[in-house]
């Protein structure tokens, strides 16, 4: 039988088949298109295979450039998250520093009361009362105690009370002392003791204790002295007993909060 080369080409298969013996053209019609469907479907294969191959190549481009975008935004998540546990660290230490002052002044204020309160025994508790109230020690002496109705000096049991309280509190620079004097609702007659109204009258009080605290040794840059009149109650006005609960003078203990207030203005 004739054979050909194994590397001939479709023209040359062609033309050979015209010499085949036993071949006719129908025959050779018929092979000749399917060489040509043969070679149409390779091609048709090789465009998609390039096509499949272009594809590919744009999907592993594609994904890289995710990848890398999700590699960058990890590490930009992870510079965030090691700035906010740094900055989270440096609040939590300072919630700590200010929660052990705050401990510290929550001592001192129990350790000043007690103080207080030991060196104002013996007083009727009806007249003189030491409490502790949102951090802060209330020394509260009734009218009865300190003056004399619409006076304004001092009477020489509530000047006892009164040196006994400043040589329990000499040498404390860490103390500030708000004297508040309160009144009654009952209005004053005229001019008394050179108070116009109940408003004078209270902070006519404040002073004259603040000037024997002072010269009983607290330092004056400590006392501030002030006066509510009547609109500070602790009672309603409506009987005696109500009204004299109303005229007192408080004395308020507050200790220096210093070092918080600097911790709060930190940066």
């Amino acid at each position: 039988m004739f054979k050909l080369p194994a590397f001939a080409p479709a023209a040359a298969l062609a033309a050979s088949l015209l010499v085949l013996p036993g071949c006719n053209k129908k025959e050779i019609a018929l092979l000749q298109q399917q060489n040509a469907d043969l070679t149409k479907s390779r091609d048709q294969l090789q465009l998609e295979k390039t096509a499949l191959q272009q594809d590919k190549a744009r999907t592993e481009a594609s994904l890289n450039n995710s990848l890398l975008n999700k590699d960058r935004q990890v590490s930009q998540l992870n510079q965030v998250l090691g700035n906010t546990e740094q900055d989270l660290a440096g609040k939590n230490a300072r919630i700590a520093e200010m929660q052990r002052i705050l401990d510290e002044k929550d001592a001192a204020t129990k350790a000043l009361r007690q103080k207080v309160s030991d060196a104002l025994l013996g007083f009727n508790s009806n007249d003189l009362q030491v409490n502790v109230k949102n951090g802060k020690v209330y020394v509260s002496l009734s009218e009865q105690l300190l003056f004399k109705s619409g006076s304004t000096k001092v009477d020489p049991a509530g000047q006892d009370a009164l040196i006994k309280l400043a040589n329990a509190l000499t040498g404390n620079k860490d103390i500030n002392v708000l004297i508040e004097g309160h009144t009654d609702n009952v209005p004053i007659k005229g001019v008394v003791n050179g108070a116009r109204d109940n408003w004078d009258l209270s902070v006519l009080r404040a002073t004259e204790i603040t000037r024997l605290l002072t010269s009983a040794g607290i330092a004056p840059e400590q006392i501030t002295p002030s006066g509510k009149g009547q609109f500070l109650p602790v009672a309603a006005n409506d009987t005696p007993q109500n009204k004299a609960l109303n005229r007192r003078t408080d004395i308020i203990l507050t200790p220096k909060l210093d070092e918080l207030f600097s911790i709060l203005n930190q940066n």
